[in-house]
């Protein structure tokens, strides 16, 4: 009986060690970026009714899924509570990264808003490149008088709610259409010749973690391993001397 409540001791101080043990975090692969817009900005994708432009304000960027050649990224409210935007990116290679976040924007003409182009996390070499529609995409490269990535087939630009997960037909519809670039003078170019893919070497993105995963798998590890550490405790106190 003695042994078997020093068991159930041991047991129990295993599990109560686990409290301790963090849980995964989503941050490392989903990028979230909080942004602050000081003037109204153009946003590219997939977007709620009327939000074509956002207003000066604060907005939290994520991505939402991730393939190797393209990603799929969600524009939230500062509270996270609505997604105004969904939006493909290609990843775009930088030579240095930087320790903070960098935007990048197509300068528009003096009273137009300021249009969405690109996003680097801090410590990345590798971005988001933006992808807009083609008539959009003409348009930019026009007035900015460079490159710009567009879709080559049709979608719809408003959606009455929110997108909130990969496997929604619109995002399918994102991650498998094809894409090119349009030049300033209307030429229309293979993506390879505007953007630079991250080289072979560069470490890959990390995947969303499972929804299902768990900390139970630890729990039964930390316990063997104390059950362990008080059985091999209980074996050297029986053979040590006892003092006269």
């Amino acid at each position: 009986m003695k042994r078997f409540g020093t068991v159930i001791a041991v047991s129990c101080m295993a599990l109560l060690g686990t409290m301790f043990v963090p849980s995964a975090r989503a941050d490392d692969w989903n990028k979230r970026t909080v942004v602050t817009f000081s003037g109204p900005v153009e946003i590219p994708g997939v977007h709620l009714k009327g939000w074509a432009v956002l207003p000066a304000g604060t907005y939290v960027f994520k991505i939402l899924d991730s393939q190797s050649d393209r990603h799929i990224v969600q524009i939230f409210n500062q509270d996270e509570t609505v997604v105004y935007a969904t939006i493909l990116a290609i990843p775009n290679y930088r030579l240095k990264a930087t320790d903070k976040t960098v935007i990048t924007f197509s300068e528009r003409p003096a009273g137009e808003p300021e249009a969405l182009r690109g996003w680097f996390y801090p410590g990345r070499n590798s971005g988001e490149e933006f992808v807009y529609p083609k008539s959009k995409a003409m348009e930019l490269a026009k007035t900015t008088n460079t490159p710009v990535l567009f879709l080559t087939e049709e979608i719809p630009v408003e959606v009455a709610t929110p997108i909130q997960a990969a496997d929604e037909p619109v995002v399918v519809q994102l991650k498998r259409m094809p894409i090119m670039a349009i030049q300033p003078t209307g030429e229309e170019v293979l993506l390879a010749q505007v953007v630079t893919p991250p080289p072979a070497d560069a470490p890959a993105m990390p995947q969303q973690l499972p929804v299902t995963a768990s900390t139970l798998p630890l729990v039964g590890l930390f316990g063997f391993l104390a059950l362990g550490a008080a059985l091999s405790l209980r074996v050297v106190r029986k053979r040590a001397p006892v003092k006269a």
